[in-house]
């Protein structure tokens, strides 16, 4: 990847949507509840099995920011409405090569730490 030029970063505008779309992408526990859902449907105890540590508060919050932001369906299994599944929109789903690209550059950045950067 070739870096931008040094007077470059300083004259380039960093657009306030894409700043927006980090922090909320960014937000605890954020990248594993849309890591989870990326191999499909899943009900909230499928989840949270997943996911090591996460408080059920914490995941309905997660959850309900992802449907309010378009990148979640929420669908009632029946009319008692206990049953839900949560799955990825088609916005949700183009965020499967960001996720998969983060994790390969941890992997990348792991190397890197245990070679001493050589």
């Amino acid at each position: 990847m070739t870096r931008p030029a040094q007077s470059n970063i300083k004259s380039q505008h960093v657009c306030k949507n894409f700043h927006k779309t980090i922090e909320f992408i960014g937000r605890r526990w954020m990248g594993m509840v849309i890591y989870s859902l990326l191999d499909g449907p899943k009900r909230f105890h499928e989840i949270v099995q997943k996911i090591d540590g996460i408080s059920d508060r914490l995941l309905t919050e997660r959850l309900n920011d992802l449907v309010s932001e378009g990148l979640v369906t929420k669908r009632y299994l029946d009319a008692s409405s206990k049953k839900v599944e949560y799955e990825l929109t088609p916005s949700g789903e183009a965020l499967k090569e960001v996720v998969l690209a983060i994790l390969d550059w941890l992997e990348e950045k792991e190397k890197i730490e245990k070679t001493g950067g050589i």
